[in-house]
Order: C-alpha cells, then structure tokens, then sequence
C-alpha cells in the first residue's frame, strides 16, 4: 500500500498499522518543566516518608548505610530510566502531563537511548547551573530536543487521547446508505479521528493536502471538493465498521 501522511505543522511522524503517518507536536518547554517538576515533588515525597521511616537508625549503623543507598541514594539516581523504561518512554511526571519519550521517527525508544538520555541527564540536572542547559537545549531546537535527546535521536511528545467511534460519528447513517468508498475500511479509528479533526479546522491549505493523502493512500480518486471527499470518506467508514 502506498504510505500517506497527515500533515498539522508538526514534526515527529509515527506510523500507524494502515501505513499512515500521524505526525505528533512535540511537548513545550512548559510542559516538560512541569512534569520535571512533578517528578522532583515524588522523589521528596519520598525521601521524606524514608526519612521518617529510618529516623530511629543510627548514623553510623551499617543496616542504616544500605537502607540509605538502597531504598534512597539509588532510587533517586535511577528513577528517570527506570521509569521511562517500564513506562513505555513515561516518568510519573510525563505521564501526568501527557507526553512521552519517542525516537524521532516516532518509534519506540530501545534501552540504549534511555541509557544515553539517563546518563546526559547528568549535566543538564538543576544541579548542573540550575538546569539552564537543558532549558536553553529544548527552547532553540525546534524539535524539542534537550541534549541528552540529541544524542540519543529522541524527543518528547505529547499524546492524544485514542480516538473512539463514538468521536468519529458526525451524524446517523441509515441502512440505505451507499458506500462510495470502501477502500475507507483500511484506515483505523485514529485515523478517522485525524480527518475529523481537518474537517472541524476547516483550513482549505490543511483539508487539501490531507485529502491528497488520503486519496494517495487509498488509491482512488474523487471528483467532489476536498471537504465533500473527507466527509464521505469518514462516513463510509463509520457505516463499513458498524456492519
């Protein structure tokens, strides 16, 4: 099938299974130090818990020593990569703001990349000048990028919540309705998501090149304006996967 790409003036495609690419907004400085800033508050909330936990152990007791850098000293260093390793490119704090790790083709990141990301992190840490690398990194990128994903051929980006059909539905069809294009099946919810969301903009720029994708990728051709094939498009698919 020949690849299409929905295009909203942002800059990390992902590809869905209909060989479509979403293209995703990558995260603002703003939402990054917030969740950074989330993830700051969990890790002293839990040191304080720790800390009264082991207030009755003594200084110098070596049971305290391995309590310190085992439930503490490592947790702390390790909490990012860990995270963002389990949690499919998500700390706590990213996953409250809705923003993931992805690598710029919009694939998932493997270990390594986390690793590169972890260790980088390092010195761009408000330990390090208050953190003003990674700020300054993020803000003159253009892709979002602080120097760790540089580095690893990350970014972070922010996720849309999936796409039901319930979302998708403009109007009732009834059961006389004739499917002009049933090629329509090969796309996924999101993707008709996508389209309903061009449509609801009503730029004729943006409605233009998404319908030339869209008839690209599901090779037919139209004869209506773009608007009238995008809506006939959205319908048909919603009577094709409701039969």
């Amino acid at each position: 099938m020949t690849n299409g790409k929905l295009r909203f003036g942002v800059s990390v495609s992902i590809q869905t299974s209909q060989n479509v690419l979403l293209e995703y907004e990558p995260a603002s400085l703003g939402e990054r130090i917030l969740a950074a800033l989330i993830d700051y508050v969990i890790i002293l909330a839990w040191v304080i818990l720790l800390s009264l936990l082991g207030r009755n152990m003594g200084s110098g007791d070596k049971i305290a020593l391995y309590f310190w850098i085992g439930f503490v000293v490592l947790p702390i260093m390790l909490y990012d990569l860990l995270f963002e390793v389990f949690l499919n490119g998500q700390s706590l704090g990213k996953r409250a703001m809705g923003i993931r790790v992805v690598m710029l083709d919009g694939s998932q990141p493997g270990l390594g990349a986390y690793l590169i990301r972890w260790i980088l992190r390092i010195i761009e840490s408000p330990v390090f000048l208050g953190g003003i690398v990674a700020i300054i990194a993020i803000a003159v990128n253009g892709r979002g990028q602080r120097i760790g994903d540089m580095a690893a051929a990350t970014t972070v980006v922010k996720l849309k919540a999936p796409v039901s059909l319930d979302e998708v539905t403009y109007r009732e069809l009834s059961d006389s309705h004739q499917v002009t294009f049933p090629e329509a099946a090969r796309l996924s919810d999101r993707d008709i998501g996508i389209i309903r969301e061009v449509l609801q903009r009503g730029s004729d720029e943006v409605m233009n090149r998404t319908a030339e994708k869209v008839r690209t990728l599901l090779e037919v051709e139209y004869t209506t304006t773009d608007y009238a094939f995008l809506d006939t498009v959205v319908n048909d698919y919603q009577y094709l996967v409701s039969k």
